[in-house]
C-alpha cells in the first residue's frame, strides 16, 4: 500500500512540478510583454516631449513674429512705423490704381480692335 501511495504522490509531484515550470514560463512572458510595454511607454513619453519642446519653441517664434508685425504696422504695443490709417489708404490707393488701369486697358484693347 505504501508503494502505491508512493507512487501517487510522485505523480502528484510531476504533476506539480509540470504545472510549476508552465506557470513560470508564463510569468516570464508576461513579464517580457510589461517590459516592452514600459520601454514602449518610455520611447512615447520621449517623444511627447520632444514634440511639446518643439511646439513651444515655435509658439515663441511665432509670438515674437506677430510682435515684429505689429510694430512694423504700427498696431499693437509700443508700436511705430506705419499707422492703421496709412495702411487702409494704401489698400484703397492699391484697389483704385487697380481699377483704373483696367479701364486704361479695356480702352486700349477696344480702340485697337476697331
Amino acid at each position: 500500500m505504501s508503494s502505491s501511495r508512493d507512487r501517487v504522490e510522485d505523480t502528484y509531484e510531476s504533476q506539480n512540478d509540470q504545472r510549476l515550470d508552465e506557470l513560470h514560463s508564463k510569468i516570464r512572458t508576461l513579464r517580457g510583454i510589461t517590459t516592452d510595454i514600459h520601454d514602449d511607454v518610455e520611447r512615447q513619453n520621449l517623444m511627447l516631449d520632444d514634440t511639446g519642446d518643439r511646439f513651444s519653441s515655435f509658439g515663441a517664434s511665432l509670438a515674437q513674429t506677430s510682435r515684429r508685425a505689429g510694430h512694423a504696422f504700427g498696431i499693437g504695443e509700443g508700436a511705430g512705423g506705419l499707422k492703421t490709417w496709412r495702411i487702409v489708404m494704401f489698400v484703397v490707393g492699391l484697389f483704385v490704381s487697380f481699377w483704373l488701369l483696367r479701364k486704361v486697358f479695356s480702352w486700349w484693347y477696344s480702340g485697337s480692335a476697331v
